[in-house]
């Protein structure tokens, strides 16, 4: 059978653990030339090590595949374009490009730092935005390609202490269906995955109360080989009529999530005053508001 990425020329950004890293082994598996980004930081964002990319390219040579490493951050604009030169210098051209890279720096939101706000910002959003731009002129240029973005629960649904982080992933939503549409017409697509998965980022959760600790247990079970294979479909020309799409994968489920629409509204011929929208407006669309639900809430029962 043809392999679905033969011959592609795949970008992973932060590839050298968890959910990055078996995307990369699947693209590779999958028949396409790698390029495996990260500079090897821990959790928070700091330090810096080769040891994870070349280990996953060690990985993916010893596997029969095809693979190069990239130390570069996405968080500034030059080194994240030297991501896309890389690829293009190596392979001659680019098909793909996952914008995976992350960090955490949770923080209740009053107790949140101007710095970890930014750095979170930095990597999540302004990394995909930087990657993303960098290759898009490529994309244009030869009327094809294919972004995957990872976006997460917490800024889809809500989660306690990550505002950075929230707001970073749902800006990534708003980004990549930008994309989706501005690029269309050049058979460019682009799509989300949120993902539920254990990886070095979840386990920074904080396990300090029962729920907390029996929450962390189940993620743990949700092993991050099993988001791989949805980035790879979405990557290969069998997903070339899919985009501007979020999904999440939850061990072996794929949801596919809803985008903001209206669900209610009210109307009065003479226009609104502040009195009448207390008495009219809000007791009308207050049966419709959204609880103050976190992902836990909302996906409540266990994985399968």
């Amino acid at each position: 059978m043809t392999k679905s990425l033969q011959d592609k020329v795949i970008i992973v950004t932060g590839a050298g653990r968890g959910i990055g890293r078996e995307i990369a082994l699947l693209c590779a598996a999958e028949g396409a030339k790698v390029v495996v980004n990260d500079p090897g930081v821990t959790a928070d964002g700091s330090g810096t090590s080769a040891a994870p990319a070349e280990e996953v390219v060690e990985e993916i040579k010893k596997r029969g595949g095809t693979a190069v490493a990239n130390f570069e951050t996405v968080a500034e604009a030059i080194p994240a374009s030297k991501i896309v030169k890389q690829a293009v210098d190596t392979y001659g051209k680019l098909d793909g490009v996952v914008n995976n890279a992350g960090i955490l720096r949770d923080a209740i939101f009053h107790r949140m730092s101007v710095e970890a706000f930014e750095s979170v910002i930095k990597v999540h959003l302004m990394g995909s935005f930087y990657v993303s731009h960098a290759a898009a002129r490529l994309f244009r240029e030869q009327e094809s390609g294919s972004f995957v973005h990872f976006t997460s629960t917490s800024g889809l649904v809500g989660n306690y202490g990550q505002a950075n982080y929230a707001a970073a992933k749902l800006g990534i939503v708003g980004l990549s269906k930008s994309i989706a549409l501005d690029m269309s017409r050049f058979n460019v697509r682009s799509n989300c995955i949120s993902p539920f998965a254990w990886s070095r980022l979840i386990g920074t959760i904080p396990t300090e109360t029962e729920a907390e600790k029996e929450r962390v247990k189940q993620i743990q079970q949700m092993g991050p080989e099993k988001i791989a294979p949805l980035c790879a479909y979405l990557l290969s020309d069998a997903g070339k009529d899919v985009t501007g799409q979020i999904f999440a994968v939850r061990m072996n489920e794929i949801f596919l999530m809803g985008q903001s629409r209206p669900i209610r509204s009210v109307h009065r011929g003479e226009g609104w005053t502040t009195q009448t929208i207390a008495e009219h407006a809000i007791p009308a669309l207050k049966p419709s508001f959204y609880k103050l639900d976190r992902s836990a809430d909302v996906f409540s029962w266990d994985a399968i």
